[in-house]
């Protein structure tokens, strides 16, 4: 157990050294901090501006102070100023800069107004001046129909409609609404997980052969406790940046005002996560981690180049590529059969299965099953794996063929 221990922690030591983890570890946890603070920094950058200056071409001349007080309703920093300019000199004045947009309104059976601004990236700031002119219209058109202002408040007002679902396992669209966001973000967490630790197994097997170290580690270590020390190391290293990451971004947050906060973790689904939820991503990323890790230390056994980690890696990166897109295409409609179906295949049910519980209401012993056979799954991959992999390590040479599988386990066989 001792030899265990010694590798376990070179395999933890040796990687959180290295410069890639340490530059990706610090790159991730600042940009959830410059994520967190971007609507402030945008803001710092802004200048100390009042808000932006609408010039209005108004030919009735009393629609401009109705504007304004649109404005003011909605709480929008648009300044509305009649304008005796002429729309050529409105059009020098934005194309040299001087006039950030302006506004022409003509009367008619109805209201029609034009916003022209210097770039179509700024079109979207005329929404706030098309409502305006909109509640003007509706006030004029309800003035001339003789409407009271408790009649239009009516008229507008939107109808109850309320969604009900029949089946047992479905959840309410608000529960779906604050669950969809945990799911997605876990999913992904999940995702990026199974792809870049089981990876990292791989390229540092294939390293310490093209190094010939492995020649000197398995004189003195069964290749097997090297090979479970090595996924055991990288695993643990792999939950400790996991929790950096969530740390980082819990405080980046919570530091970056509490409005946006309440608002994030709200939309998000964090504010009431259930533990059960948090259990389960947990669960369901260690058991992804060790199928995958599993497969690509067999895998990684059998080149001696890590040049020909990635093309021998190209199947379980399709397992884990087709996992993630069942996935993400169940966020909407997680009662779908092939979902279902799919959440128990032990490569998709990291993900899969991790869906079905964030979005659906299902019974325990689905996900309980499912984990049951991922943990066979791995058992039975752990012992083929550790048959490959007594042989792999005694391998040289060019090796780009799952075919070397079956040298391999002869190989080991004769050790």
């Amino acid at each position: 157990m001792h030899s265990f221990w010694i590798i376990f922690k070179q395999a933890f030591m040796t990687k959180a050294r290295t410069k890639s983890f340490i530059i990706t570890t610090i790159i991730v946890a600042a940009a959830f901090f410059l994520l967190a603070n971007l609507p402030n920094i945008i803001e710092s950058f802004g200048g100390d501006e009042d808000g932006q200056v609408l010039h209005v071409i108004d030919e009735s001349g009393e629609l401009v102070p109705q504007l304004q007080a649109q404005f003011e309703q909605t709480d929008s920093d648009i300044q509305a100023m009649p304008t005796e300019m002429s729309e050529e000199e409105l059009r020098q004045g934005i194309t040299e800069g001087t006039i950030e947009s302006y506004l022409i309104i003509e009367e008619g059976d109805t209201l029609i107004a034009r916003y022209v601004s210097e770039s179509a990236n700024e079109i979207g700031a005329g929404s706030d001046m098309e409502n305006a002119v909109q509640a003007i219209q509706t006030a004029q058109t309800a003035e001339r129909l003789g409407l009271s202002g408790a009649e239009v408040g009516e008229l507008f007002m939107p109808a109850q409609f309320e969604r009900e679902a029949v089946s047992d396992s479905s959840k309410t669209e608000e529960e779906l609404s604050q669950a969809r966001g945990l799911v997605y973000v876990l999913i992904l967490l999940i995702y990026v997980a199974v792809i870049y630790y089981p990876n990292m197994i791989a390229m540092e097997v294939a390293n310490e052969k093209s190094s010939r170290v492995m020649e000197i580690l398995i004189s003195s270590v069964s290749p097997v406790k090297h090979m479970f020390a090595k996924i055991a190391g990288i695993g643990t290293l792999g939950i400790v940046q996991m929790l950096i990451f969530g740390i980082a971004g819990y405080f980046a947050f919570q530091t970056s005002g509490s409005d946006m906060a309440e608002g994030f973790f709200s939309v998000m689904g964090f504010s009431d996560i259930k533990i059960s939820t948090f259990l389960f991503a947990v669960l369901f990323f260690l058991l992804g981690y060790f199928l995958y890790a599993v497969l690509a230390a067999l895998l990684g056994s059998l080149v001696s180049r890590t040049e020909d980690v990635q093309q021998l890696m190209l199947p379980m990166m399709f397992l884990i590529i087709i996992s993630s897109f069942i996935a993400f295409s169940g966020i909407g409609m997680p009662e779908a059969s092939y979902v279902t179906i799919s959440s128990f295949i032990p490569f998709f049910a990291p993900l899969v299965m991790f869906l079905r519980v964030g979005m659906l209401d299902i019974p325990l012993w689905e996900p309980l099953l499912s984990i049951a056979i991922m943990l066979l799954t791995i058992g039975v991959l752990g012992w083929f794996g550790a048959r490959v992999y007594r042989g792999g390590v005694l391998m040289y040479g060019s090796s780009q063929s799952l075919k070397d599988i079956g040298k391999a386990i002869r190989l080991g066989n004769k050790k």
